[in-house]
C-alpha cells in the first residue's frame, strides 16, 4: 500500500515537473523577437586620407557621400547577436577584434556573437593591407573602432518587439564573371614573367582573344527583413555577390552602390517619413571574381560620375523590394551562432624570389612619392613585403541560424563558386554568405581557379592563402551549419 502511494506520488511529481518544463518551453517559444538598428557616421573628420582599391597610393580630399557603419542587433530571448556592415574596402582583423571587445564590454554581447564586415567599396579610407596603400591614420583607426562599438551599442539600446522573415529574388543584369579563359594559343605575361596563365581578369570587353567566362555568377539578392508588430519597416539586411560598381572621381570618398541601396530601400518601403529610424544595409556576398562589366559585348554606354551606382542600386533595390513582399513574417524564431577560427598555410616567397624582387625594384622607375607603377614592379614590391610573412594565418569563420535562414561569414574576398557550393550543400536551404567579415585574408579562389592563374591568384598580400584554402573553409563552414541546424 505504502509502496503504491509512493509510486503515485512520484508519478504525479514527475507529471508536474514535465508540465512545468512544457510551460517554460511554450513560454520561450512565445517570446517576442526583438531587434534594434542604427546607422553611425564613420566619415573621416580630417582630410586628406589614404584610399583603398588601387595599386598605387591614392588620397581623398573630400567625401561625396557619407561613409557609415550600419548596425543590427537581434535577440530571441536567449541568444543575442549583432551585425555591423561597414563602408570600407576591407578591415584588418585587429580592428574588428578591438571593436568587438569594446562592444562586448558595453553591451554584454559576446565577441563570438558579433559579425563585422566590409562592403568593399573601393572609395573608402584604407583599413586593410593592399599593395602600396599607406597605413590607415591612427586617428581614423581609433575613430572606426569607437564608432562601430557605439553604433552597435545604440542598436542594442533600441531593442524592441519585432517580426522577422527572409526571402530572396534574382537580379542577374549586374553580375558578370570578370575572369575569362583565353582562346587556345593566346598568351600574356603575368608580373612574375610567366605566360602560362589561362585566365585573365577584366579583359578587353568583346575581345577576339576571349573564349568564355572562367566561372559562374550568383544573381540572388537575399533579404533578412525586420518590421514592427504593426507592420512598419525597421531594418533590412541584404546580400548580393557584386564586387562594387565604381565610376566616380578619383579623389572623393563614397559608399558606392551600398550606400545608395540603403536610401532607395527606405523610399521603396515608404520608411523615410513614417519611420525615420529604418536601417537598410547591403552586405558583400561571394564576389571575389564578379563585377558589373559586360565582357560579352564591345560597346558599352557611357555613364557620368556616380550614375551607374544609382542604376545598379535601383535595380538591386527593386529585387530586394520584391523579396520583402514575399516574406513570411514570424513573431519569434530561434537564433543560433557558431564561430571557429582555423589555421591555413600561406604561399610565401622563397629567399631567391625575394632577392630577385629586390633587384627588380633597384631598377624600377618611381613617382615623386616613391611609388612604383609598372605591374611587375608592384608585385616585386609585394614579394619584398612578404619576405617575413608568417607560414600560417588564422582565419575566422561564422555560421548563423535565424529560424530556417542560414548566414555564413568568411574573412576573404570569396570566389562565387565557394558561395554556390555552400548554398548547394547547406542543411539550411535559405542561406547567404557574407564576405570580408571579421578580417581580411585576401582572395579565396578555388583550387581549380588557381590552376587557371590570373590576378586573383597572383601571390601578394591580396592573395596568399594556400591553394586548397577554399575547400578547407567550405568544409569547416558546412560542419558549423550542420551543427547549428540541429
Amino acid at each position: 500500500m505504502i509502496t503504491g502511494l509512493k509510486s503515485r506520488f512520484v508519478s504525479v511529481t514527475l507529471a508536474i515537473m514535465m508540465s512545468g518544463l512544457m510551460v517554460e518551453s511554450l513560454s520561450a517559444a512565445e517570446k517576442q523577437m526583438k531587434a534594434g538598428a542604427f546607422v553611425i557616421n564613420i566619415t573621416p573628420k580630417k582630410f586628406p586620407v589614404p584610399m583603398s582599391g588601387s595599386m598605387t597610393p591614392n588620397y581623398a580630399n573630400q567625401a561625396h557621400d557619407q561613409l557609415s557603419a550600419r548596425c543590427l542587433v537581434l535577440d530571441d530571448g536567449q541568444t543575442k547577436i549583432a551585425f555591423c556592415i561597414v563602408d570600407a574596402c576591407a578591415i584588418l582583423r585587429d580592428i574588428c577584434d578591438a571593436a568587438k571587445d569594446k562592444t562586448s564590454k558595453t553591451t554584454g554581447i559576446p565577441t563570438d556573437r558579433i559579425c563585422i564586415s566590409a562592403t568593399h567599396t573601393h572609395s573608402a579610407v584604407t583599413a586593410g593591407l593592399g599593395f602600396q596603400a599607406p597605413d590607415m591614420p591612427a586617428e581614423y583607426r581609433q575613430q572606426l573602432i569607437d564608432q562601430i562599438a557605439a553604433g552597435i551599442k545604440t542598436a542594442n539600446n533600441k531593442l524592441a518587439p519585432v517580426q522577422i522573415g527572409w526571402s530572396s529574388a534574382d537580379e542577374p543584369r549586374h553580375v558578370f564573371n570578370r575572369r575569362w579563359i583565353l582562346k587556345e594559343g593566346v598568351t600574356y605575361t603575368n608580373p612574375f614573367g610567366s605566360d602560362k596563365d589561362r585566365a585573365r581578369m577584366n579583359p578587353r570587353p568583346g575581345g577576339d582573344d576571349l573564349d568564355r567566362p572562367a566561372g559562374p555568377t550568383d544573381p540572388q539578392v537575399s533579404v533578412l527583413g525586420i518590421r514592427s508588430p504593426d507592420g512598419k519597416p525597421v531594418a533590412l539586411l541584404a546580400n548580393y555577390s557584386l564586387h562594387y560598381v565604381g565610376g566616380m572621381p578619383a579623389f572623393g570618398l563614397s559608399a558606392d552602390y551600398y550606400g545608395a541601396f540603403a536610401g532607395i530601400m527606405a523610399r521603396l518601403l515608404k520608411a523615410q517619413e513614417v519611420n525615420p529610424d529604418f536601417v537598410a544595409m547591403m552586405s558583400n556576398g561571394t564576389s571575389g571574381n564578379i563585377n558589373n562589366i559586360d565582357f560579352f559585348h564591345k560597346i558599352h554606354p557611357r555613364y557620368g560620375p556616380y550614375e551607374k551606382i544609382y542604376i545598379v542600386a535601383n535595380d538591386v533595390g527593386a529585387a530586394a523590394y520584391k523579396a520583402w513582399q514575399q516574406i513570411q513574417w514570424h513573431d519569434h524564431v530561434p537564433i543560433c551562432m557558431a564561430e571557429r577560427a582555423i589555421d591555413l598555410a600561406t604561399r610565401r616567397p622563397t629567399v631567391d624570389e625575394v632577392t630577385a624582387a629586390r633587384e627588380t625594384l633597384s631598377r624600377a622607375k618611381r613617382r615623386e612619392d616613391g611609388a612604383v607603377t609598372q605591374l611587375a614592379d608592384v608585385y616585386a614590391n609585394e614579394t619584398v613585403n612578404m619576405a617575413d610573412f608568417p607560414s600560417t594565418v588564422n582565419v575566422k569563420l561564422q555560421a548563423i541560424r535565424i529560424g530556417t535562414l542560414g548566414i555564413a561569414s568568411i574573412a576573404c574576398e570569396v570566389f562565387v563558386e565557394v558561395g554556390l557550393n555552400i548554398k548547394a550543400r547547406s542543411p539550411l536551404k535559405s542561406i547567404f554568405v557574407i564576405g570580408l567579415a571579421n578580417g581580411c585574408n585576401g582572395y579565396l579562389p578555388t583550387a581549380e581557379q588557381h590552376k587557371l592563374g590570373g590576378y586573383e591568384t597572383w601571390r601578394a598580400r591580396s592573395s596568399y592563402l594556400e591553394v586548397n584554402a577554399a575547400s578547407k573553409i567550405e568544409s569547416t563552414l558546412l560542419g558549423l551549419l550542420n551543427q547549428i541546424a540541429r
